[in-house]
């Protein structure tokens, strides 16, 4: 077995396909290097266990979400077209990966299942996300909030039916656009200035 410098994110993307290949709780870390054509030594000097392989896959899979969402904020429109384009933009991601790849959508889910404290720090990087646009929205005076964090949790939980993964089965549902946008209506209500938006 020839040992060949590798990258960590070699190593997850083969982790990725073998995962696909034999399921989450088959494979090994031997399967791993087998298909790296490593050593497992190998694999261990970059993660220790096969749990921090999944949970970096799982961390991987969740960063490139928050990524395309993260600019968002800086776009040149008012707060209130930068609001919903975020919720649209994550909306869209997540039905895009379970409609045109549903099996490695539930891995990734899974694997986001298992890693706690991965998803938490997903979950409050969006939620920071979607603060800054608000910030910017009540400085602007376009939106009315007494806590801009506050209210971006709670616009991510209002909306969680149509973004976390636990709903995936109610997305093709015929009714789902309008029900979000029956909520969406209630969010301007409680954050648009004067309770009246364009």
């Amino acid at each position: 077995m020839v040992e060949i410098p590798l990258t960590k994110e070699q190593i997850l993307d083969t982790a990725e396909q073998v995962f696909r290949r034999f399921g989450l709780e088959k494979s090994t870390v031997v399967d791993v290097a087998r298909a790296l054509n490593v050593s497992h030594g190998t694999l261990y000097r970059h993660f220790p266990s096969k749990v921090s392989i999944r949970e970096a896959v799982a961390h991987r899979w969740l960063r490139r979400i928050s990524y395309s969402l993260e600019g968002i904020h800086a776009l040149p429109e008012r707060a209130t077209a930068r609001l919903r384009r975020w919720l649209d933009t994550l909306i869209q991601i997540k039905r895009s990966q379970a409609v045109e790849d549903p099996e490695l959508f539930a891995m990734y889910v899974a694997l986001a299942e298992e890693a706690n404290d991965v998803v938490q720090a997903h979950v409050n990087e969006l939620v920071l996300q979607l603060t800054r646009i608000i910030e910017e929205g009540i400085q602007a005076d376009e939106f009315k909030s007494e806590n801009a964090s506050t209210s971006a949790s709670a616009v991510f939980t209002a909306t969680i039916r149509f973004h976390h993964p636990g709903h995936a089965n109610e997305w093709t549902s015929p009714t789902i656009d309008q029900e979000y946008e029956h909520v969406w209506n209630l969010i301007m209500t409680g954050l648009y200035n004067n309770s009246k938006y364009k």
